[in-house]
């Protein structure tokens, strides 16, 4: 089969194209720019990347084209699509088509941890032996040697994040409705992807779907310690087991410790203690993603023993608190934090995994959320945990300034708060500040979804 992506450069794109060459297929894509580290994952794969977008791209010997959830109307190999007749569909479609019909689809979803809880149960499993296929829309450092988003095995079980964002632009339903769960994890729900669903409750459906698509013979979990997350119970067909730190929950998280970098936590099941837990990941947030994993093992027939022992090796995922890099006596971290919850669980993390030592909290509000001023009051609660906090420019600056986050606003509110804060637009000025005023044991977490205009690379060789 001759496939191409039109956006191939996003992760997910990515990953299934990679996904598809090592099934055999004849596989290309293409993308308006051609940019690292999707452009190196590709060319590590043996996969053409064409650039930029141009019809001549699309030819009739292609079988399928694959339309990324970026690509609208006036795209010109999209129009040749449409004007050829060409068979198409959405990444979220193929997906189900190529992977998930005949599997046991294990879909992991909820507003946060979907990354860290998929790679874990990915990883647990394949410590396990169940040599489970695992999609996951980051990095994981236990697959392939350098780390990958996918894993591609022979077993039954098929372990894939579950995205509540939109899936084409013919198709504007959640992309966790195409993946046919027999169990479905749902860490928590809160209002995020403002671009996409206009309030909480939009939201709250579009999990209420993906309840409706688990059989009866499968398996809900639900994260109890979220309130939106639990009320799912309540309209759920197959059986349901919770997950969190209440002692209302099946499994359930007590006696939590933090000592020299590693978190330890008893599991109690039914109320009945079943074993004691090390995990290398900071932060309660972190410890419900591994009692999720924890119990989607035990659905599948592994023994608590060996998921306690694959949890202590397990390796994490890149930009999740990853440590890239020390210079004089600073080490720098990167986090994926671009919602307000998410930040205030990263500082939390790193506050008590760390202890005293000074947090610098850098900051790019760069997702189609984290612009907005939907969240401006929400962010100025989030920031507690770090002792200097540092904003940089809006990434989507084209947003109208009524709808556009203030960062002038935002450190305002945070300085009203007794925070040390401010805002600092550039990135080199930004890195300037940070080598000015060190010293040495701070920590510098540098929270974006994106690139952030190279800063990590900067600032190490900055302070270097």
């Amino acid at each position: 089969m001759r496939v191409h992506f039109i956006g191939i450069c996003g992760t997910a794109m990515a990953t299934v194209a990679a996904l598809l060459k090592q099934r055999g297929h004849d596989v290309r894509g293409s993308d308006q720019h051609v940019y690292p580290p999707m452009s190196e994952f590709l060319a590590a794969e043996r996969i053409t990347i064409l650039t930029p977008y141009s019809a001549g791209h699309i030819t009739p010997d292609l079988d399928l084209v694959v339309v990324g959830n970026a690509i609208s109307r006036g795209n010109v190999e999209l129009e040749a699509v449409l004007d050829g007749r060409l068979r198409y569909c959405s990444l979220p479609e193929v997906i189900r088509d190529q992977f998930l019909w005949g599997a046991r689809s294990i879909v992991v979803a909820g507003t946060h941890g979907k990354t860290t809880t998929t790679s874990l149960t990915g990883w647990l499993l394949t410590h396990g032996g169940r040599d489970p296929s695992v999609l996951v829309g980051g990095i994981a450092l236990d697959f392939g040697a350098a780390g990958s988003s996918y894993r591609l095995g022979s077993g039954r079980e098929v372990v894939i994040e579950g995205d509540e964002y939109d899936s084409a632009f013919f198709d504007k339903t959640a992309k966790f409705l195409k993946y046919v769960p027999e169990i479905a994890v749902i860490n928590n729900i809160e209002f995020d992807h403002v671009d996409i669903y206009a309030d909480l409750d939009a939201v709250r459906l579009a999990f209420r779907r993906l309840v409706n698509l688990v059989p009866r013979s499968g398996l809900l979990l639900l994260g109890q310690d979220s309130p939106d997350a639990a009320a799912l119970r309540d309209v759920a067909i197959s059986p349901v087991e919770t997950f969190g730190t209440s002692g209302e929950a099946t499994w359930q998280a007590c006696d939590i410790g933090y000592t020299g970098g590693v978190t330890t936590f008893t599991v109690r099941r039914e109320g009945r203690i079943v074993g004691r837990c090390e995990s290398p990941l900071l932060g309660i947030h972190n410890v419900r993603n591994a009692l999720a994993a924890i119990a989607v093992g035990s659905r599948v027939g592994i023994d608590l023993p060996t998921l306690a022992a694959g949890l202590k090796v397990f390796r994490g995922i890149k930009r999740r608190l990853e440590t890239v890099g020390i210079a004089r006596g600073v080490t720098v971290l990167d986090d994926f934090a671009h919602h307000p919850t998410a930040v205030h669980e990263t500082l939390a993390a790193l506050r008590t995994g760390y202890g005293p030592r000074r947090i610098w909290a850098v900051f790019e509000p760069r997702s189609a959320t984290s612009c907005r001023r939907v969240f401006q009051d929400d962010f100025a609660g989030a920031f507690e945990g770090a002792d200097e906090v540092v904003i940089a420019a809006v990434f989507r600056s084209s947003l109208p300034e009524a709808e556009r986050l203030s960062p002038e606003r935002l450190v305002a509110d945070l300085l009203a708060r007794g925070q040390r804060a401010r805002y600092i637009p550039e990135v080199d000025y930004i890195v300037q500040t940070i080598v000015a005023e060190h010293a040495p044991g701070d920590l510098v977490v540098l929270m974006s979804n994106g690139g952030f205009g190279g800063i990590h690379r900067k600032l190490l060789e900055a302070l270097a």
